[in-house]
């Protein structure tokens, strides 16, 4: 079977001995890159859209559970999404998600009789989207990366109440208190994170994965990798012919992009 892949690995002799295995494991498997970076792995993965995706949980700077994340994010909506493996050296936790969710996972070192299941698993994977239509939007093995990284946020941690923000400029800089229930939206934009209330924009310089466990999640939704709003301010959610979902909120005019990470919510709807 052939089928192209891409390998993202900090570590050069692993990466080396991973992609040794599957040439053996598999010979009609194309890798397509291999990087030593979850940036790298990202831009890699939306410009040579490989069928597979073997990614190292613990990179430098974006791990590879955010990678995927944002790979999902950027990902053609008309395309099915890449088969996931996650390659790791000790992450118990991760091995024990993943086997719940039906993702797969490589450990390190490579074993050659457990990345021959991998690959078992992986083509079987592949053989099956091939005989559903090419667009069917399953995509259910992504879901429980999903499920994994709301599991990884931090339990029960203290609400956030209010934020302080700068306000002004220069000599008239100053900081003011915004409530957290006045607020409708956060979007992260380049260096700073936008804190949206109803006819007012704030930037703070910290970052969503900051705020977001402090959040109540029954009251902020997470849409997008870089975008939460508050649920009972959604005003519509819509879906093109392209099928990429966007939704607006009350008391905003803007509308809000909604990655298929995390889509299932508004399909029911």
């Amino acid at each position: 079977m052939n089928a192209t892949a891409l390998i993202a690995e900090d570590e050069p002799l692993l990466a080396q001995a991973l992609q040794a295995e599957l040439a053996r494991a598999w010979p009609g498997l194309q890798v397509l890159a291999c990087v030593g970076d979850g940036a790298s792995a990202v831009e890699q993965a939306l410009a040579l859209r490989p069928q597979v995706l073997f990614l190292d949980i613990r990179m430098p700077a974006l791990s590879g559970l955010d990678a995927a994340a944002a790979i999902a994010d950027g990902w053609p909506p008309e395309q099915p999404l890449p088969v996931l493996v996650f390659v790791t050296a000790h992450d118990h936790f991760a091995i024990q998600a993943f086997e719940a969710q039906a993702l797969d996972y490589v450990l390190k070192p490579v074993q050659a009789e457990r990345l021959q299941r991998t690959v078992a698993r992986v083509q079987a994977a592949l053989r099956a989207r091939e005989a559903l239509a090419p667009a069917a939007p399953l995509d259910a093995e992504w879901a429980g990366l999903r499920a994994l990284l709301q599991a990884a946020a931090p339990r029960e941690p203290a609400r956030l109440r209010h934020l302080m923000v700068g306000v002004g400029a220069g000599g008239t800089a100053a900081v003011e208190r915004i409530a957290i229930d006045a607020v409708l939206a956060f979007d992260a934009a380049d260096k700073y994170l936008r804190v949206l209330t109803a006819g007012r924009e704030y930037l703070i310089r910290t970052p969503l994965k900051e705020i977001l466990p402090q959040l109540d999640p029954e009251v902020f939704w997470q849409i997008h990798r870089g975008t939460v709003v508050r649920a009972d301010a959604i005003h519509r959610v819509t879906r093109d012919e392209a099928g990429k979902w966007r939704l607006t909120l009350r008391g905003l005019s803007e509308a809000f992009g909604i990655s298929r990470l995390y889509a299932d919510r508004f399909r029911a709807m």
